[in-house]
């Protein structure tokens, strides 16, 4: 299936009103960079997608395989210090699992967080067609 998201600009200054389906939220810069602070910033929203479908990922597969995995947390952020060169985005990613596993079921459910849809996404090269409409 595929996915569309619409974004437009809300009235203030970068504040922008976001559809999917029947859902809608904001996301803004912070006050710092002109922003209103009213929502996330568009990077916190690109980390929040690889995190939800992360931990989705997981879960699912856990419940597959009937494993006792409780919760998971994941917890992600840029890291620019660790950039090997300007065209190259690091992203640090620590995943939380609670829940009675052995050392064979974390590994296993560490090599599945890569698995995640978006996580493939981001991993690969990526085409974007603009045209102005």
């Amino acid at each position: 299936m595929d996915q569309e998201v619409k974004v437009s600009l809300s009235g203030h200054p970068y504040q922008v009103s976001i559809e999917a389906r029947d859902h809608r939220w904001l996301a803004d810069e912070p006050a710092e960079a002109g922003g209103g602070d009213t929502g996330p910033q568009p990077g916190e929203l690109l980390l929040s997608s690889l995190a939800a479908c992360t931990a989705v990922t997981v879960k699912m597969y856990a419940n597959r395989k009937k494993w006792p995995l409780d919760n998971v947390e994941v917890e992600l952020r840029f890291n620019s210090a660790g950039k090997p060169d300007p065209l190259t985005t690091v992203i640090d990613m620590e995943v939380h699992f609670t829940g009675n596993l052995s050392e064979e079921q974390l590994a296993r459910l560490l090599q599945i967080a890569h698995s995640c849809p978006v996580h493939k996404i981001l991993s690969n090269p990526i085409i974007v067609n603009t045209k102005a409409v």
